[in-house]
């Protein structure tokens, strides 16, 4: 009688797991009438590892879904967030150790609006601005302290306007226009304690012109006026 009740509580029991995992299976990699993902869903690579796991409705991703790389199933390199109203998605990116490395939203899988950078330690390393996956708009550089080391512009994957660059103190070094990508207008480039050291002007990326130099601040002698005039941009 013992063997017998024991039996049956096994037979119980190995039903019971047996249901349980097909319920558990049935929850993930589902198709809706429609043949459209729904619910959660959880793919491997061939090594077993994690590739990825997220949600869908009526096919669409929804929420957060979560990347993995194929060494290791620790931390997503990559995570990104659907929304249900929007085509936007917001996107961040990750090293195999789990440190930041850029965040922005794509649209149609091309970056818009503002895209943040990191460094290694996890700070903000530069801010770039983006319509349709172009470069379009200010673009913010920064030293490792958070001080700002250069500021640009962009229109249409080009620069376009004045580009600044400051010393780690915040101190403006130079400042440079530039047309379709290439330095084109004027430059003026300042000592590291903020004087004045040298203004001009570029087409096509050559000097142009009377370049003037400065002293402590102060406009140099006469002689020294024209002596870099006409020499290429790579040459400053």
């Amino acid at each position: 009688m013992i063997k017998f009740k024991k039996a049956f509580f096994v037979i119980i029991f190995l039903f019971c797991v047996c249901r349980t995992q097909t319920v558990v299976g049935q929850k993930i990699n589902r198709f809706n009438k429609n043949h459209e993902r729904t619910g959660i869903w959880k793919k491997y690579y061939p090594n077993k590892r994690i590739r990825y796991l997220g949600q869908f409705k009526k096919g669409k991703e929804i929420g957060v879904f979560k990347f993995y790389d194929a060494s290791s199933s620790e931390v997503p390199v990559i995570i990104k967030t659907y929304y249900n109203n929007s085509d936007a998605v917001f996107a961040q990116f990750f090293t195999v150790e789990g440190t930041i490395k850029t965040e922005g939203f794509l649209e149609d899988k091309n970056r818009v609006g503002v895209w943040k950078y990191f460094n290694r330690n996890g700070k903000i390393m530069s801010t770039e601005n983006y319509e349709n996956g172009v470069l379009h708009g200010d673009q913010f550089v920064y030293y490792p302290n958070g001080q700002t080391t250069a500021v640009s512009k962009y229109k249409n994957g080009r620069l376009e306007g004045v580009s600044s660059k400051y010393s780690s103190k915040g101190i403006l070094i130079e400042e440079i226009t530039y047309a379709h990508d290439i330095p084109n207008g004027e430059a003026k480039y300042y000592e590291l304690n903020g004087n004045l050291k040298e203004t001009g002007s570029y087409k096509d990326g050559k000097r142009i012109g009377t370049w003037y130099f400065y002293l402590d601040g102060k406009l140099a002698p006469e002689q020294n006026k024209n002596k870099r005039t006409n020499q290429g941009f790579k040459n400053n």
